[in-house]
């Protein structure tokens, strides 16, 4: 083989770089570590062909035959191929480097092509089948056990086979790395920023569905070696080929004894299927020494199984509030006989020593009644002495929270159906799983709770790919209709997020994106108002309605601003000096002009300010900047007001755009685009100058919708099916969509006359809304690149009898210390009367409190100190049966600083330290996010799969104003 020549860099010339900009140096960089990681690529490829392929058929005598060496290889000279290609082309460009410095464009014409896309998903759905045939020719031809063990040996940096044959799986996701590197040190206005952001979407696009492969050959995989090595008449049911298998992973079973001690633990291959919950014990074969060569694939045996919605998770402390009719027996124990049934559910007592403890703390609150009554002064006897002992109560209830929801963060407990007892009762007996982290065990709960959505009727199926046939989409992988609830009206809506940190464990696994949904309701004549509903729970709930004097049109969630580094203002004033912070707002736009300015619902939602408009006009949209606050009238003006820790300042600059009127904001950091008739005006946010774009030929169509997406934006009109995608930064129009043509559900009658009604952009999926009351789904880019619509869409066959007036996105991220281990010691909880002499392994459900409490001599209880470390400066004398002779005894009974603390106080006695946090903590943190998309517009049908024409349900009747909640799988 004539290998391509190899790409190098030039000496770099002398840049005239200012002070500020390294970025030419900082390129320069990344080009040679894409140089090189791309060098160092090929010369793996070429040791899988010339170290492992040719060896294998030049052998004599054969290793193995030919017919089995060409799967194990599939496709490997192609890949080569491409890549040898594209490094002549890198050479090329490299050597121009600094006069062109442009690389994008090269990456979109090397992976763009069909042919890259083919033989890397060729080579992709046959990896799992190459390793398996692998593991086989390994345990059936020691001569290529033989051969696999002298190449590793001999190699330099002893890499395996298999290490060699998963580089191309892993190059994609390398290159985007590198490339999202360039591109952050690409600036503005920069040849290369466009297509660095064009090679990023093709990467990621390219990436996705190598991706989406991949998962799928596992799946199946997965799924054919369950069905193989059980003979259960439930999987015989399974086709491998519908991707039916939702979540599977390698979890821990553990069973647990009556004080909490681990009987017995066992690893265990877990099986989520799209209606049955399947547990399987895994059988491992093979020579020993196979494993570092290649991953040795499971065999399972079938240890129970049971229909989903029968399959309940049940958290520490929950375990009242289950059915009283269906008794429990663990897991892995001897069904207990009639009348000797009781609950041992895996590590015990938690709740029942929280409920102790709030007993205790009652008790102790009127003891402290009583101790305020008493006559006499005594120096360990007061009211002071009395309320330490209920702050200190307080104090353990919430370390005995903690606990409980520790227990809960690698602990997944199912409560599952078993055979009925001898009388015909049904019995369930639970089933404990140690997860590897806290996001595994999330993530079960969440496809748990997913996977139970997904078979109502709504749901079965709830989607339709639009181009092929109206055929229905399996529900995995598909938002789910979550719940849909009659309102008053609709105008417009928000949602109003609020911290998860106080969130339970599993309810941040269930629930919607935590915080409130406010909805703007126009009502008869000039008056509407603002209903208020708690996402907190699995479906909405209301809890507030406020009354407007006029009709209300728009709804903006306002953060509260974050304080400027310097005090140079803007051409808007500042809010008040010295007022104090207002937190979190919601401004609301009505139709006479004005903004009336809402607190956030943990504020008890109360007007703040009312922004009144002197000329007229009705406030269509509103948008905030960092400090400024935007407002988009009908009469074709815009209005910016200040906005600063005090709030929004009453006074605001008028900006004229035209007459035509401004129907849609959009802030891009420091500027602001703004809908004028066919045209869009880019508002610079400090100097307030204006330019203007043509994004429509037609002048009677005015732009209606924005969002924005990485560098691009979608725009949708007052007139029409098509949508239209602008570069944020050079404004050029790069794609248009014609939604009509993406969707035969949608022909019919009204097909022709198909209008976007609105539009949103929520994890990798544009949504559509249409006037027809169809909702379609597009797929984009999630990156920093060009979000261009390349996959097929999807139809939701739940839409709206009239038009979607609007569609909202609502997420919310977990608390990053619920995601942490607890990082407390396990072992018993003798501080709180556990018995010293659990087992070694005990669980961590029940756990000293750090530093170990303090006991008290010649007895178990703890010493409840927590403000005071003595009474000796307290008045009065100590209350003692001892005599006066044996003061130095009084120690033992009082507060004493030798005692020690169960937390050590900081300076503000309300806060306590725990102690040193793990070093491990300090690094990576996750982040899981939960979201949802809101939909309101009149009545509520389902689209007959392969025609437009749909059926009014009941309670959902054309007239009445319906909101439609779809919940999507958490994210990390």
């Amino acid at each position: 083989d004539h290998s391509p020549p190899l790409p190098t860099l030039p000496t770099p010339p002398l840049y005239p770089l200012s002070p500020s900009d390294h970025s030419p140096v900082v390129r320069r960089h990344i080009l040679g570590s894409i140089i090189q990681s791309e060098r160092s690529y090929l010369e793996s490829l070429r040791r899988i062909m010339q170290e492992y392929h040719r060896p294998l058929l030049e052998a004599e005598p054969r290793v193995l035959s030919p017919r089995k060496i060409r799967p194990i290889f599939y496709r490997l000279r192609e890949i080569t191929q491409c890549h040898s290609m594209f490094q002549i082309a890198l050479a090329s460009r490299v050597a121009e480097w600094d006069s062109s410095e442009k690389i994008g464009d090269l990456f979109v014409a090397s992976f763009s092509k069909s042919m890259v896309l083919d033989v890397y998903s060729d080579y992709v759905n046959n990896f799992t089948n190459a390793m398996a045939l692998i593991k086989k020719a390994c345990i059936s031809k020691p001569a290529f056990l033989d051969f696999l063990k002298k190449k590793q040996a001999s190699s330099v940096d002893r890499i395996t086979l298999y290490g060699l044959m998963v580089k191309p799986i892993q190059r994609f996701p390398q290159f985007i790395l590198l490339l999202q590197d360039m591109l952050k040190n690409t600036p503005r206005g920069h040849v290369d920023r466009l297509p660095l952001q064009l090679a990023l979407t093709e990467l990621e696009t390219l990436a996705e569905k190598l991706n989406e492969q991949k998962r799928q050959a596992d799946q199946v995989a997965e799924t054919q070696q369950l069905a193989r090595s059980v003979g259960d008449r439930l999987l015989s049911k399974l086709n491998p080929e519908q991707g039916s298998l939702v979540l599977c992973e390698t979890l821990i079973e553990t069973v647990y004894g009556d004080r909490g001690q681990v009987l017995k633990s066992k690893e265990r291959k877990v099986f989520l299927f799209e209606d049955v919950l399947v547990c399987a014990n895994i059988n491992v074969k093979g020579p020993p020494d196979l494993s570092s060569l290649v991953p040795v694939g499971p065999k399972y045996t079938m240890k129970w199984s049971a229909p989903l919605l029968l399959v309940q998770v049940v958290e520490v402390g929950q375990e009242g509030a289950q059915g009283k009719d269906t008794p429990y027996q663990p897991s892995g124990t001897k069904r207990p006989a009639s009348g000797q049934r009781k609950a041992i559910l895996g590590p015990p007592r938690l709740y029942q020593e929280l409920q102790e403890l709030q007993h205790d703390l009652s008790l102790v609150e009127e003891v402290t009644l009583l101790v305020g009554t008493l006559q006499g002064t005594y120096q360990n006897l007061n009211t002071t002495v009395a309320q330490d002992w209920c702050l200190a109560l307080h104090r353990l209830i919430r370390i005995k929270e903690d606990q409980i929801q520790s227990a809960n963060k690698c602990r997944l407990r199912l409560q599952v159906p078993g055979r009925p007892d001898k009388s015909g009762r049904p019995v369930s007996f639970m089933v404990v799983f140690n997860t590897p982290n806290p996001l595994s065990k999330i993530s079960w709960v969440n496809r748990l709770h997913l996977a139970k959505i997904a078979l109502r009727e709504e749901n079965t199926p709830g989607w339709s790919c639009g181009e092929d046939g109206g055929k229905p989409l399996p529900p995995s992988g598909c938002p789910l209709l979550a719940c849909r609830m009659p309102v008053f009206a609709l105008e417009a809506a928000l949602h109003n997020p609020v911290h998860c940190s106080l969130l339970g464990f599993s309810a941040a696994s269930t629930s919607l994106p935590q915080g409130y949904l406010w909805v703007a309701s126009g009502g008869e004549g000039a008056q509407g108002q603002l209903e208020i509903f708690s996402l907190n729970r699995p479906t909405p709930r209301a809890v507030k309605s406020l009354p407007l004097g006029c009709r209300p049109l728009c709804l903006e969630y306002v953060p509260e601003p974050v304080p400027p580094e310097d005090s140079d203002g803007g051409p808007a004033a500042s809010g008040p000096p010295g007022a104090p912070g207002v937190g979190n707002t919601i401004c609301v736009g009505l139709d006479d002009g004005s903004i009336l300015v809402y607190g956030s619902v943990d504020t008890a939602a109360q007007c703040l300010l009312t922004l009144p408009h002197p000329g007229g006009g009705a406030v269509l949209c509103i948008k905030h900047a960092s400090h400024f606050l935007f407002a988009g009238l009908r009469s074709g003006s815009v209005l910016v007001y200040g906005r600063s820790e005090g709030g929004v300042s009453r006074g605001g600059l008028s900006v004229g755009l035209g007459s035509e009127p401004v129907r849609a904001l959009l802030v891009l950091e420091e500027l602001v685009w703004a809908s004028s008739g066919n045209s869009v005006m880019v508002i610079d946010g400090s100097s307030l100058s204006t330019q203007r774009f043509e994004v429509h030929p037609d002048p009677l169509v005015s732009v209606a919708h924005m969002v924005r997406a990485g560098g691009g934006v979608w725009m949708a009109f007052s007139e029409g099916s098509s949508i239209r995608l602008f570069h944020t930064e050079t404004l050029e129009h790069l794609q248009e969509i014609n939604i009509s043509t993406r969707s035969t559900l949608l022909s019919g009658p009204g097909r022709t006359h198909l209008r976007v009604s609105s539009l949103l952009l929520c994890q990798g999926l544009l949504w559509v809304g249409t006037a027809q009351g169809s909702i379609i789904t597009l797929p984009v880019p999630k990156l920093e690149g060009i979000p261009k619509i390349t996959g097929k869409g999807m139809v939701s066959l739940n839409a709206h009898c009239g038009p979607v007036d609007f569609l909202l996105a609502s997420s919310s991220s977990l608390a990053p210390q619920l995601l942490k281990r607890d990082s407390l010691p396990e072992g018993p909880d003798s501080a709180f009367g556990g018995d010293g002499g659990s087992d070694s392994a005990s669980s961590q459900e029940s756990l000293p409190p750090p530093g170990g409490g303090p006991l008290q001599a010649g007895g178990r209880g703890v010493l409840l100190q927590y403000r005071l470390r003595s009474t000796s400066g307290l008045p009065g004398r100590p209350l003692t049966a001892l005599g006066e002779g044996s003061a130095s005894s009084l120690e033992s009974l009082e507060h004493s600083v030798e005692d020690g603390s169960i937390y050590e106080p900081t300076d503000d006695p309300e806060m306590w330290v725990r102690g040193r946090g793990s070093a491990r903590e300090g690094g990576r943190r996750d982040r899981v996010t939960s979201a949802a998309v809101v939909s309101g517009g009149r009545g509520f049908r389902r689209l007959r799969e392969g025609g437009a024409h749909g059926t009014r349900t009941a309670g959902g009747g054309g007239g009445e104003n319906t909101l439609m909640v779809w919940q999507l799988p958490l994210t990390v």
